[in-house]
């Protein structure tokens, strides 16, 4: 983990807490935090200059306060402060190409009162190089969230047996063992398609626990390569009857952070979230962080 964190901020208080989280996890990877601020040139090419050199020297003064604030109260971390002349979403996907996670707050400056996920979030979730965390601004549960039954934090990843995804995996059992946190792996099912026929009215309960039992088992086979590779991590296999969305933002109550994948498509112009990973990003209450695989 040698590539640095990388946040995004715009003097909005969304994107204070976002860095505030990208700085924990920096410190907990030990690797150097970048913070970037975007300041496009000003659209009205007859804008006088003292105007433009103005807005860059007000966003000049922001990141150096972010800066030196995070270095203050993270005194071993390595924070490093730089301004960016491109559009918000241009700058951002530029330097994530370096960086191991990208940082972003739920929203920033613009959007308006009740927008849960602002348009360079979205950007960032459907088309950075590298894994994604988007920090909601309530979000104050780093390292002290709320603990799970067992008294344990907790770190939620949505796996799916069918279509187990490396990286995503991965990911997630690493964040779980930087924070000493159980990891709840949450396995989504339905009822099989020839269990609804004209034939079949009701689903017995020895059909349903038959069919459970079976995603449990396939879920314990699937797990077992992380669990070798992460012998510290405590895993807690999670099979819900429900939707993916509804079973994961259920799940994720109180978690440190929901880990979800993004397919990655090369032949695709923009990238695409899917419908669970739109749904979670829209309403969890804690970090998302979308995992870009090409699996």
């Amino acid at each position: 983990m040698s590539h640095p964190v990388l946040a995004g901020v715009d003097g909005s208080a969304p994107s204070a807490v976002a860095a505030d989280w990208a700085a924990r996890e920096a410190a907990l990877r030990g690797v150097q935090l970048r913070l970037i601020h975007a300041s496009p040139p000003l659209l009205d090419a007859a804008a006088p200059l003292p105007a433009a050199e103005r807005l860059r020297h007000v966003g000049e003064r922001m990141i150096q306060r972010a800066v030196d604030d995070l270095s203050d109260r993270y005194p071993d971390l390595e924070v490093r402060g730089e301004q960016a002349d491109d559009a918000p979403v241009s700058a951002l996907l530029a330097a994530a190409r370096a960086a191991g996670l990208l940082v972003v707050g739920t929203r920033g400056t613009g959007g308006f009162s009740g927008l849960a996920v602002g348009s360079v979030a979205l950007r960032m979730a459907m088309t950075a190089p590298c894994p994604v965390v988007l920090v909601p601004q309530h979000d104050d549960a780093f390292g002290e969230g709320m603990p799970t039954a067992g008294g344990a934090s907790q770190v939620v990843v949505g796996f799916d047996t069918h279509h187990p995804v490396r990286d995503t995996a991965d990911f997630a059992f690493s964040a779980a063992q930087a924070r000493g946190a159980l990891l709840r792996a949450v396995q989504a099912w339905a009822f099989p398609a020839e269990s609804v026929s004209p034939r079949i009215l009701v689903v017995t309960e020895e059909d349903r626990a038959t069919w459970e039992d079976q995603e449990v088992v396939q879920l314990s086979d699937a797990l077992r390569e992380w669990q070798e590779k992460y012998p510290r991590v405590k895993v807690r296999p999670d099979v819900v009857l429900l939707h993916p969305a509804e079973a994961l933002l259920n799940t994720s109550r109180g978690a440190e952070l929901l880990v979800v994948g993004r397919r990655t498509d090369p032949q695709a112009v923009e990238g695409r979230l899917g419908p669970v990973t739109h749904a979670v990003l829209h309403h969890a209450d804690c970090p998302v962080a979308v995992v870009p695989h090409s699996g």
